[in-house]
């Protein structure tokens, strides 16, 4: 186990201590701060960066030889923190408990220290792990929202208004795909310096601001939560298949998320986000490829077809069918056949 002290605070002397004890250098520019693990410890990357009014963003990309432990030490408030976990998984615990949690790939936690008690923030060996922190200085950045203050849940308020640390605060849950996509946003925007910062500041706050809607959301019953979470991809696939399966029947919105566990609103969010297109516009499109197989691949008859699509008449077949290709299925198949004809006699 290899333990860190980090002492300092901005992000600047954060990287600075972590360097100093990695025994290697750092590279600085326009108030981003980039670390490069030594390759006897690991691979990957450490980087700080300050934003105006009191928060930065610390992004830990990196693969360790051996368990690391950063203790984050300071004889002052220590900042608000905002841990979203991309890849791999790390432990916290407060310095003052022997408690950590876990915190899983696609999961976030809202961490506040009371008075002067630090972190500790553990990443273990052999795991490459991506942890994004958003890290806010209350002190400075509670005049930039006051406003948005009056409008917050109370125990947020709390929060934010909270600047000499007097409560300790611990929330964790999944981020949403809102987030998840900001993330991906930040970590592949490539340009000079001083846009870099104007875009990655733009999107931090964009990230605090998904992070308090999902707060928020999170303190409703799960039945009535409308913010789809990262980890809830697997029943929106679940839900795809579902579709394929039952693509004979009639299908609604509502059988579907009750089959795979999701409220309507958070299905049809899921769908927009995965394939650009509503649940009944994504039905649409199988059920017309369903339709086209058969009209291919076999000799049924259109009413057959009707009958096996879960369609009401051969002439809502025949409409949507037409909107699709152009033809109307006879006559698609007819031209299918006579291609087909064409290129055996060529053989």
């Amino acid at each position: 186990m290899i333990k860190i002290l980090v002492k300092s605070l901005p992000l600047r002397d954060v990287i600075k201590d972590i360097a100093e004890a990695f025994n290697t250098s750092y590279t600085g520019s326009c108030d981003e701060f980039i670390l490069k693990i030594p390759s006897h410890l690991g691979k990957g990357t450490i980087k700080g960066i300050n934003f105006d009014g009191g928060m930065g963003l610390i992004e830990y990309n990196c693969m360790f030889n051996e368990s690391v432990e950063f203790h984050f030490t300071l004889n002052e408030v220590h900042p608000l923190k905002f841990l979203f976990c991309l890849e791999g998984s790390l432990d916290h615990r407060f310095e003052n408990s022997n408690t950590f949690n876990t915190i899983t790939q696609y999961k976030q936690a809202i961490l506040s220290s009371s008075l002067f008690t630090g972190h500790i923030l553990s990443f273990k060996k052999q795991q490459h792990t991506i942890i994004n922190s958003l890290e806010i200085v209350r002190s400075l950045f509670q005049n930039k929202i006051q406003c948005e203050l009056i409008s917050m849940d109370s125990k947020l308020q709390d929060l934010f208004n909270d600047i000499l640390a007097e409560k300790p605060f611990y929330y964790d849950g999944y981020y949403s795909l809102k987030l998840a996509n900001l993330f991906r946003e930040m970590h592949a925007f490539k340009g000079s310096d001083l846009v870099k910062k104007l875009f990655l500041e733009g999107k931090a706050y964009l990230v605090l601001t998904e992070q308090i809607n999902q707060y928020e959301d999170d303190l409703v019953d799960v039945s009535k939560r409308s913010i789809l979470r990262r980890s809830e991809i697997d029943q929106i696939d679940a839900a795809t298949k579902l579709i394929s399966h039952q693509i004979s029947e009639k299908i609604t919105i509502n059988s579907i998320a009750s089959a795979v566990g999701l409220n309507a609103n958070k299905l049809q969010e899921g769908f927009q986000y995965m394939y650009g297109m509503t649940i009944n516009q994504y039905i649409q499109r199988t059920r017309i490829s369903f339709i086209s197989t058969l009209i291919l691949n076999t000799d049924y008859s259109m009413s057959d077809i009707v009958h096996l699509s879960g369609l009401a008449s051969k002439s809502y077949l025949s409409k949507i069918f037409k909107e699709a290709y152009g033809k109307s299925p006879s006559d698609f198949r007819k031209a299918h056949m006579k291609s087909w004809l064409e290129k055996k006699k060529k053989l």
